[in-house]
């Protein structure tokens, strides 16, 4: 061995001393839990890029003025992480505009439904009409 070179200690599968423990890993070197998934990267190994946000707008029918259904619509789009808007209008519905992730729009539109309501909605719904479109970049949910 050249002189003043280090000596490395054999590769071997031999049983350590007992006692003895494993050294850890070398630092900088990701855990099982940082590794990246596949859905985690894009084809150029960078992080994914964040879904899209859409924009869904529905209007919902029945006794939904004057009961706090905007209100509790707004609560339940906040928790959802949505933002966007539920206003009344004068044929006696309300318009709710929402933007965000597609699962979490699904969501609001399914609570904005549900027979009976699993998230006390006040008031009586009777149909709810809905489309979804491309996100406007609304922030905030407003009731106006």
């Amino acid at each position: 061995m050249p002189a003043g070179a280090a000596q490395r200690a054999p590769l071997s599968t031999a049983a350590r001393p007992a006692g003895t423990r494993r050294p850890p890993p070398p630092t900088g070197v990701p855990g099982p839990a940082e590794v990246p998934t596949l859905r985690d990267v894009d084809d150029a190994g960078g992080p994914a890029p964040a879904p899209r946000p859409e924009r869904l707008t529905a209007f919902v029918s029945g006794r939904v003025q004057g009961v706090g259904f905007r209100w509790w619509t707004r609560s339940q789009a906040l928790e959802l992480g949505l933002s966007g808007r539920a206003v009344n209008k004068a044929d006696g519905r309300v318009e709710v505009v929402a933007e965000g992730p597609a699962e979490r729009l699904q969501e609001l539109l399914e609570r904005l439904g549900e027979q009976p309501s699993a998230h006390e909605r006040p008031g009586e719904v009777t149909a709810v009409v809905g489309h979804r479109a491309a996100a406007r970049g609304v922030s905030g949910f407003t009731t106006g």
